[in-house]
């Protein structure tokens, strides 16, 4: 009997400010920025993934907080699922700490961060619609210094971190209004998400916002049932809803993140559920939100 130990990373630096760790990506461009690693070490264990060097980012303080910014909250992609779900993240961006909240038993909650989350891009990332949602920007840094893009384009890989660059922070706008975030599990208790669902009002813009994760690479946007519900919605006094239109924008969201397939065919039982679970989630999050 032989056994087999998987080959470890070559290099472990431990920068304590951005400027370092972007030297170090740039010094080595095939190292892995790493901060709680729930989901990179998952990939090394399996034999998925055999960085040649890893960047340590849990000593650099600037990012494991956050501070306010022309209207928006400047999120440190240092901060744990733990820390933004604690009461006072929770007043300030409610839907974000409920997804946190529900990221996972406490072990991967006090380890995993909201940057690594984004940066994964995992399709059950519990923070990503919200994300989706809020329309955060992201703050990105680099040799070339510091940009910022949306976090659909990084989502959707319509603009990518460049060799060197990382995640400082996650820039959201603080809308002061509603918001609710809720997930479907194939379990009973912490459990990867099989449908989500974040609503977000802006009645500043007479808006609503949605975003449904996990059903597919990335989260959707139904646009067009956003603005169909919001017209609907009296701004000006009780922001109430007939229980008849809470069930339509549940089922306009549902078909338009899960389309029927062209032709005839229904669709498969599983998919089918998969669509009532998602018109069941919009239904109840855009209730809560309004009441």
């Amino acid at each position: 009997m032989t056994t087999h130990a998987p080959q470890t990373a070559q290099s472990v630096t431990l920068p304590a400010s951005l400027d370092e760790a972007v030297a170090a990506l740039t010094a080595m461009p095939a190292a892995v920025p790493v901060a709680g690693g729930t989901d990179l070490m998952a990939a090394v264990n399996k034999g998925q993934l055999r960085p040649a060097g890893l960047v340590g980012l849990g000593r650099i303080n600037e990012i494991r907080g956050w501070q306010y910014q022309d209207g928006h909250a400047l999120l440190g992609a240092g901060l744990t699922h733990s820390r933004m779900g604690r009461p006072d993240f929770a007043a300030l961006i409610p839907a974000l700490a409920a997804a946190a909240r529900a990221a996972g038993p406490p072990q991967v909650r006090n380890a995993g961060t909201l940057g690594g989350n984004v940066v994964t891009a995992a399709p059950t990332g519990d923070s990503l619609p919200v994300l989706a949602a809020l329309e955060a920007d992201l703050v990105v840094f680099g040799p070339l210094g510091s940009r910022e893009i949306p976090v659909s384009h990084l989502l959707a890989g319509r603009d990518l971190l460049a060799p060197g660059e990382l995640v400082g922070f996650v820039r959201v706008p603080l809308l002061h209004a509603p918001q609710v975030f809720l997930k479907a599990t194939g379990r009973t208790g912490p459990a990867r998400a099989t449908a989500s669902v974040a609503v977000v009002l802006d009645p500043a813009r007479r808006g609503v916002r949605c975003a449904v994760g996990a059903v597919a690479p990335m989260p959707l946007r139904p646009l067009e049932a956003e603005r169909w519900i919001a017209s609907l919605v009296d701004w000006d006094n009780d922001r109430g809803l007939a229980p008849e239109a809470l069930a339509a924008f549940g089922e306009y969201v549902a078909a338009a993140c899960i389309p029927d397939p062209q032709g005839d065919a229904p669709l498969p039982p599983g998919v089918l559920h998969l669509r009532r679970t998602v018109a069941a989630l919009a239904r109840r999050a855009l209730g809560r939100a309004l009441s």
